[in-house]
């Protein structure tokens, strides 16, 4: 490498502060990145590059300036000794059991190989995701289009009909009166009501679903919606099963990934299950006894799932198991996902008609009073 592009990639990484630079909030949207990193420098490793070199070359590659300091900061950990998966700890940007799978494969000889699980790890992982994701896109866009439309008849159309209503002075029914009296405040304070709304939903939103500390509360939402229970409960055996089978069958211990998957799930009851497990297990006891001991572990592991499980802890094939788990749930999530937008349908439609009922009364009942009122003259 030339002494001047050496010196500004150090530049780089000296502006770096491990741990606090790398955090949740600096590293979101760099996932794309990341992928791309890990899968090359699997592919470079295993041609026989080194791994600085590697670096080098794909550290010319990426456009992020984000991923280009975390490289510059990962060959200045390296030149100064330290080994790749020390670096990437440091860094932040992998989860723990990815670190681990890269410490495994540099005191095993298999790096390449397993880097390439890691890579296959957050394809899947990012399907996963994708998936509870496209589940929800279609019931939130129909919510969403649907106050849109209701916010702007009450906005716009409603204070002109009730003009007219007013000069005709006619008796108005109660549901009429609330939505004029909606209308007439968006028309005088809308432009200050509207985006203050706005901010509110969207912080209301944030601390529902993402704070670390109340996204517990969102969590319960999902697991009470139609549906939707079912789905997350089969993505994250799902991801049970592939990434535990995977992490044993690359050499971790069963603490080690129970451990790991407590830190991969973003779920609390499933976080929860993962800590009692990694608790029990340590302390001497099969996963029969630790899934007993658990009051809850019914309804997050169907008991066959946990009959496979004590099976394949016995007979020694606990990662081929757990594969197995993680493969038929993953097939399971195909099928419930395209389930759910035709058990969502009906609940939508009656939202919508509901909406639809009570603008049309508002709207009808005050003319179908006004002709009554004609005939009567």
């Amino acid at each position: 490498m030339k002494p001047a592009k050496l010196k500004n990639q150090k530049s780089m990484a000296k502006n770096l502060l491990p741990g606090r630079h790398f955090s949740w909030f600096f590293n979101f949207g760099i996932t794309k990145d990341r992928d791309y990193f890990v899968e090359n420098l699997s592919m470079l490793v295993a041609s026989g590059m080194t791994i600085t070199g590697a670096l080098d070359a794909i550290g010319q590659e990426v456009r992020s300036k984000r991923m280009k300091r975390t490289i510059a900061f990962l060959r200045e950990q390296i030149d100064d000794g330290s080994s790749l998966s020390k670096a990437l700890e440091k860094s932040s940007i992998f989860p723990v059991h990815a670190v681990s799978l890269i410490r495994i494969g540099e005191e095993s000889g298999k790096l390449s190989e397993n880097l390439k699980v890691v890579s296959e790890q957050q394809e899947k992982d990012r399907i996963f995701k994708s998936k509870i994701l496209s589940a929800m896109m279609y019931p939130v866009f129909v919510l969403v289009l649907t106050l849109i439309v209701g916010i702007g008849i009450a906005w716009f159309i409603l204070p002109k009909l009730a003009v007219v209503f007013s000069q005709l002075h006619i008796k108005l029914p109660l549901i009429t009166k609330i939505l004029i009296a909606i209308g007439n405040f968006l028309g005088e304070y809308g432009n200050v009501v509207m985006p203050a709304l706005l901010a509110l939903l969207a912080i209301a939103i944030y601390f529902v679903f993402y704070f670390p500390k109340t996204k517990i509360l969102g969590q319960v939402l999902l697991f009470s919606f139609p549906g939707a229970k079912q789905l997350i409960k089969e993505v994250e055996l799902a991801r049970f099963g592939y990434l535990a089978g995977t992490l044993l069958e690359a050499g971790l211990t069963v603490t080690q990934t129970l451990e790991s998957l407590r830190q991969a799930t973003t779920f609390e009851n499933y976080k929860k299950l993962y800590a009692a497990l990694h608790a029990s297990i340590e302390e001497g006891n099969s996963f029969q006894k630790s899934f007993a001991s658990y009051k809850k572990s019914k309804k997050l592991v169907p008991i066959p799932i946990q009959q496979l499980i004590f099976a394949g802890e016995q007979s020694g094939s606990l990662s081929g198991t757990f594969l197995k788990i993680g493969k038929n749930y993953e097939e399971k999530t195909e099928t419930t996902t395209k389930n759910l937008t035709v058990i969502l349908e009906p609940i939508l439609l009656v939202i919508v008609w509901l909406g639809v009922v009570a603008v049309a009364l508002a709207v009808i009942l005050p003319i179908y009073s006004l002709i009554g009122n004609f005939k009567t003259q």
